[in-house]
């Protein structure tokens, strides 16, 4: 992911796991707990990229859907 900045295009190798018809930020991780931190990077995507929603999935979990976490960048959430 490109950032641009005053018309400048940095090129600072941020990387999206995957995209979603060009709306949906999917994070992917394999960890033991998922941290602020790993919600505050989904979130930088969103931000940076201007888009609304991320799901941030952690596969190191028993069930899967345990460890779907939604994110959303502007809007608010329960």
């Amino acid at each position: 992911m490109q950032v641009v900045f005053e018309e400048i295009v940095l090129d600072c190798g941020y990387r999206i796991d995957l995209l979603v018809e060009n709306k949906v930020v999917v994070e992917l991780k394999s960890v033991s707990e998922l941290t602020d931190l790993h919600i505050a990077q989904t979130l930088s995507y969103l931000k940076l990229g201007d888009f609304k929603l991320g799901l941030l999935v952690n596969f190191n979990v028993i069930l899967l859907k345990d460890g779907i976490n939604r994110v959303a960048n502007g809007m608010e959430y329960y």
